[in-house]
């Protein structure tokens, strides 16, 4: 993809139009918990956005009664910290998860998307 540089992805990021993008599974970033959406904040302080994939991602992320997808976004949101997440079939996760997929499909922050070329393009973006 034009615009991206691969070079640093042993640091965990790379590098785009919009400026560092940090791939989660790349940077020990994972979201298990509550108390890990804070430490994905900070390590995302400065840079261009978070990439997290399905294998990032705790199974309690996709029962929304835990609050924990939630909360993630909301944070995300509050620190306006760009957030793609590679998600390739949510409705495999039942109709509710699947209909908050759909209500992120145009979220300026907050996207889901089928493959991590997808999430480097909406990464890429000028929007």
């Amino acid at each position: 993809m034009a615009g991206w540089t691969a070079g640093c992805s042993s640091f965990g990021f790379v590098m785009s139009n919009r400026g560092r993008i940090i791939v989660a599974s790349e940077s020990g970033i994972a979201i298990q918990s509550l108390e890990d959406i804070s430490d994905a904040i900070a390590k995302c302080f400065g840079a261009g956005g978070l990439i997290l994939t399905e294998a990032d991602i705790s199974k309690e992320f996709f029962d929304l009664k835990t609050r924990l997808a939630g909360e993630l976004f909301q944070k995300f949101v509050n620190y306006q910290i760009r957030l793609a997440i590679v998600l390739p079939n949510p409705t495999s996760y039942g109709e509710r998860f699947a209909e908050l997929a759909y209500e992120h499909a145009k979220h300026p922050l907050i996207r889901f998307v089928d493959s991590m070329e997808a999430a480097r393009a909406w990464m890429d973006a000028t929007a």
